[in-house]
This record gives structure tokens, sequence and C-alpha cells, in this order.
């Protein structure tokens, strides 16, 4: 299982990249969203991957943050929901918007996405409605039903970890938050996960 490339950016197309690492060049799958993101062809780069395994073929999607990794699995799972369609969803979308529109039901958003119709962005809306919890939550007011989630260094990974641990999304999102406050950006994801189950287990 590949759930990390760090490298080099060899190239870009208009749905996939091809990470250089190490002189083998992985042919990632991605979203426009996180094609732009990755910067010009040359830099160094880190992208959070999934594999998708079939009978004719193991490919590579990639994403720019762990978090779109989480929302790609949630809308996969759904059905009618492939890998197209799925990228196609994050490419239209942020994760904060379709966190919002999933939870506020509202189809119209989701179909915005190519290839997404009414039934299907409805379908899509009632079956990931109760399932949300398991992707950090988007930045925003807490008192709004977002919890505030760190945008640096390891911290939504660090908040999927706490989750898989039991904990409510809200509570390991100010968990993490509050360790990546007091260890700083830079701060490796083991000591980031130690320090916020320390806080979260106050």
């Amino acid at each position: 299982m590949i759930a990390k490339l760090k490298g080099r950016l060899d190239s870009t197309g208009l749905d996939h990249a091809i990470i250089d690492v190490g002189g083998v060049g992985y042919l990632v799958g991605a979203s426009s969203r996180t094609l732009a993101a990755l910067g010009p062809v040359g830099e160094a780069v880190t992208i959070h991957t999934e594999m998708l395994v079939s009978d004719d073929a193991i490919r590579l999607v990639g994403f720019a943050r762990a978090e779109e990794r989480d929302w790609f699995r949630l809308l996969t799972g759904v059905q009618g929901v492939g890998s197209r369609v799925a990228l196609a969803i994050l490419s239209a979308l942020e994760p904060a918007e379709l966190h919002r529109a999933v939870a506020t039901g509202d189809k119209a958003m989701i179909a915005r996405a190519n290839g997404v119709g009414p039934k299907l962005a409805q379908r899509i809306a009632n079956e990931l409605k109760d399932k949300i919890g398991a992707v950090p939550m988007p930045t925003g007011a807490v008192g709004g039903g977002f919890a505030v989630v760190p945008t640096g260094g390891h911290g939504a990974d660090a908040i999927s970890a706490l989750q898989n641990l039991g904990f409510k999304p809200a509570e390991a999102s100010s968990a993490v938050a509050a360790a990546e406050e007091e260890l700083g950006e830079d701060a490796s994801l083991d000591a980031l996960v130690r320090l916020a189950l320390r806080k979260a287990a106050k």
C-alpha cells in the first residue's frame, strides 16, 4: 500500500502528475485542485495517495492534503461514484464546501461537479450525511458545527489518527490545534499525536 510519495514533480497533465521518486516515475491521477497545489515542475513535492486495485490495473490517485484523500474514500464508497467522478467533485469543491453541502443536503452545490446529476448528488448527500465525522472537519466557527483544523504540518493526519482511536471530530481537532500551537508546525506526526492524546484525555 503506497500512502504517500515524496519526490520531484516531473510533469503534469490534465488529470495526472508524474512524481519522480529516486529515479522512478509514479503516474498519479489527481483533481485539478491538487494539480494546482503541487507547484512548478522540477520542485520537491509531497503527495498523499490512494492505491486503486482492479482486475486489470493498479492505479495511484494523489491528493495535496490528507483531508482530500479522506473525502475521496467516502465519495467512492457511494454507489455510482467512481474515482473519476470523485475527483471531479474534489476539483469543483473545496473540502469545506463539500462538507457544508453534505451536512445541509445541498445537492445543487454537489451537482456543480462534471458528471454529477441531481439524483447522484442527492444520493451522495443522503449516504454521507451520517459519515462526515470520518473526515477532519473544515476550518470554521465551532459554534456553527465546524471544528478548528490546523492548516500546516501534520495536523490533518494527526486529527485522523485521533478519530481512529475513537475521539469525536471536534475533540480531535481542538486537541491537535492545541498541540500544534505548543509544538509548532515543524513538529513530527508522532510528537503531535502523542501531545494531542494527552490534551484530549484531560
